[in-house]
């Protein structure tokens, strides 16, 4: 089969990774919608709060030869291309961060062929509220999903790629960076939107679904990973998932950023974290609570400004103290509702990253790794990218990823 043979052979030409095959990495997270009540006899998997698809606009048509000619700088990539594919702006029904009705979007690639295909959910990577414009339902030349991916999708696979809340259709609302639960949900709706679409259009859906994403994205697909598996296993069943460089583990994660004594590159991207948490589980403290200033006061009038890389530069020492000594109730609870590593995955998933990460550090993978080993799941890998950072091991990731799942496929 094409998928095996040739994404293994492409996975050493690790060389040619660093080119730009997609990845814009960085984490992401958000809050979760409230609970449906419970059925009163056998446990059940909740009814879906959305997914309800709204609207589809053919974006274009794509033959082998364009797709390839998109990944002409990585040698064999382009002649994976089977089929032509079809690009579809969905626009669906899911729910907020605070339980309300929103209307969210993505794209859809579909191959152009009768025969019966899997189902691949594609979560991008982390996108700059400045740099909108590359949520996959617009599909521009700088979005992850228009090169590498739609040759995927040219080999056979049906790729559903969310925007997330607060992009595309939802870009007037803010992103919960880093919230999971939002996250999944709205990947999870965008499944559903994708499958009514399908049904719709009399595209041929086979019972097979994947799971790929990096940096944000792979956090986001853990957590959709466990939300099917918990909450809708009587709609979708995974059939392989391979998230790459997530922050799985929240609660250590933000301790290490806290105990830091070194220097740290990526502080702007946590404290989008911190304040999505802020605002998301209600905590609503003052920026003067978590920021020494001037921060606090340059944060509040843009979030995204330039901020130091010492920690004890930026971060008040009362609001460091309390988090590291676990006496920070809201707080900890937020970073453990967000906690995505330790559960037991019933379908083959592969742990992807790069052992020199600095931007999200290789313990999430390995205590996720750890963890779910230990809970007695069977079908976990741990794949190191040795000596990786968080974006030359990107396009690592790709490839291998791509020849994990080719062998459910």
């Amino acid at each position: 089969m094409i998928h095996n043979k040739l994404f293994h052979r492409f996975a050493r030409y690790t060389w040619l990774l660093s080119t730009a095959l997609l990845l814009a990495p960085t984490p992401g997270c958000q809050k979760e919608s409230a609970a449906k009540p419970a059925p009163p006899a056998t446990p059940q998997a909740p009814e879906p709060t959305g997914g309800r698809l709204i609207s589809s606009t053919l974006i274009g048509e794509y033959d082998q030869r364009t797709l390839a000619g998109r990944v002409a700088s990585v040698p064999l990539v382009g002649a994976l291309a089977q089929h032509p594919i079809k690009v579809y702006k969905l626009t669906y029904s899911t729910r907020n961060t605070d339980g309300q009705d929103i209307t969210a979007s993505g794209a859809l690639l579909v191959p152009v062929t009768t025969k019966a295909m899997p189902l691949l959910s594609y979560q991008h990577g982390t996108i700059s509220p400045s740099s909108e414009g590359m949520a996959p339902s617009y599909y521009s030349s700088s979005s992850e999903v228009w090169s590498a991916v739609s040759v995927l999708a040219s080999t056979g696979y049906i790729v559903s790629a969310p925007d997330y809340i607060g992009y595309g259709a939802s870009k007037a609302l803010p992103h919960p960076y880093e919230h999971a639960p939002s996250l999944a949900s709205a990947s999870l709706d965008m499944l559903r939107a994708a499958r009514e679409f399908c049904q719709k259009q009399q595209v041929q859906l086979n019972k097979k679904n994947f799971l790929l994403g990096y940096s944000e994205g792979g956090f986001a697909t853990m957590a959709l990973h466990k939300m099917i598996e918990e909450q809708a296993s009587n709609e979708f069943t995974v059939t392989a998932s391979a998230p790459g460089a997530g922050a799985y583990h929240k609660t250590a994660f933000a301790k290490y950023i806290l105990n830091s004594q070194e220097p740290l590159n990526f502080l702007n991207s946590y404290v989008w974290v911190l304040n999505t948490y802020n605002r998301v589980y209600d905590i609503k403290r003052p920026l003067t609570h978590y920021y020494n200033q001037p921060y606090a006061t340059q944060l509040q009038g843009n979030p995204f400004s330039s901020v130091p890389k010492q920690v004890q530069e930026l971060f008040t020492e009362s609001f460091r103290t309390s988090v590291l000594a676990n006496n920070d109730a809201p707080m900890s609870t937020a970073f453990r509702n967000n906690d995505v590593y330790d559960w037991k995955p019933k379908a083959p998933l592969a742990l992807f990253h790069g052992t020199a990460d600095d931007y999200v550090p290789f313990f999430n993978s390995q205590d996720a790794y750890n963890a779910m080993r230990a809970k007695g799941a069977t079908q976990v890998q741990l794949r190191p990218i040795q000596g990786g950072n968080h974006f030359s091991a990107a396009g690592v990731y790709t490839l291998e990823a791509f020849g994990f799942i080719s062998q459910y496929y």
